[in-house]
């Protein structure tokens, strides 16, 4: 008998859109060069691993090339499984023990909650080179622990964007965030997330730079509940809702595929 392996559709409601990630549920941790080899096989942005630890899951993340420290479709996507596939009630919260803490799941009718760190970027000077990659002209920019973060000019700049991967790939962060206030109806902002350092030339829908998003664009916008658009060819739509330190990321989540691993 193989080992299941299930592939989840994060941030949309409909297969073939948001952003897909594998999600392993195993008997007991595994060694990180195998998460390592699978990840690599899977070639998904991220697949995460859980296996039962105390009152939760241990959960990691791997790209195809690399470890993180924070992902928020793949956390959507595990919850996701643990539910669907019985392993929790869906009354029962997801409770997630990771690399940047304790990180919790609920369902909230069609949609899932998740309670996030918030990640806030301060003002900072890009990096030389940054806005030239990018293939833009200056703006402000901000940087968290994580990533750089670029403020465009509109909703149609951040769509038109063709930036240079191999020169982002060069800069010392996970990846660059841009982004711009929504000029379409039903949205605050919109954004992009590069990612080749990480070997993600861009990521579809990235959770975790919501929690960078949300605080920035409260403190734009004056509000604390906010709805993005991460305008991917994929796309997905992520509500936010800053408290205090933490954010509420809010998705929907869809089964495409079931494997197994031999």
């Amino acid at each position: 008998m193989g080992l299941a392996i299930i592939q989840v559709d994060a941030f949309t409601d409909k297969p073939f859109a948001g952003n897909p990630a594998a999600v392993c549920v195993v008997p007991a941790p595994r060694d990180e060069r195998w998460m390592q080899d699978v990840a690599r096989e899977m070639n998904l942005s991220e697949t995460a691993f859980l296996h039962r630890e105390n009152d939760g899951y241990g959960l990691r993340w791997f790209t195809p090339t690399v470890e993180v420290a924070l992902c928020g479709h793949a956390t959507l996507a595990s919850a996701h499984v643990l539910w669907d596939g019985g392993h929790l009630a869906p009354s029962t919260p997801a409770r997630f023990h990771t690399k940047s803490g304790l990180l919790t799941a609920e369902q909230r009718g069609a949609w899932i909650e998740l309670d996030f760190p918030s990640v806030v970027a301060a003002p900072a000077e890009a990096p030389p080179g940054l806005f030239e990659a990018l293939h833009v002209g200056p703006g402000p920019v901000g940087r968290s622990r994580f990533d750089y973060l670029v403020e465009m000019e509109s909703e149609d700049t951040v769509r038109r964007l063709a930036p240079d991967f191999a020169a982002l790939g060069r800069f010392e962060a996970r990846g660059i965030i841009v982004t711009s206030r929504a000029s379409t109806t039903g949205f605050d902002f919109v954004s992009r997330f590069f990612a080749p350092a990480s070997g993600i030339n861009e990521d579809p829908v990235t959770g975790s730079s919501h929690c960078t998003l949300a605080p920035y664009w409260s403190a734009r916008l004056g509000k604390t509940d906010l709805v993005g658009y991460q305008a991917s060819s994929r796309g997905g739509v992520v509500r936010v809702r800053l408290q205090g330190d933490r954010v509420i990321l809010g998705g929907q989540a869809v089964t495409v595929l079931r494997g197994e691993l031999v």
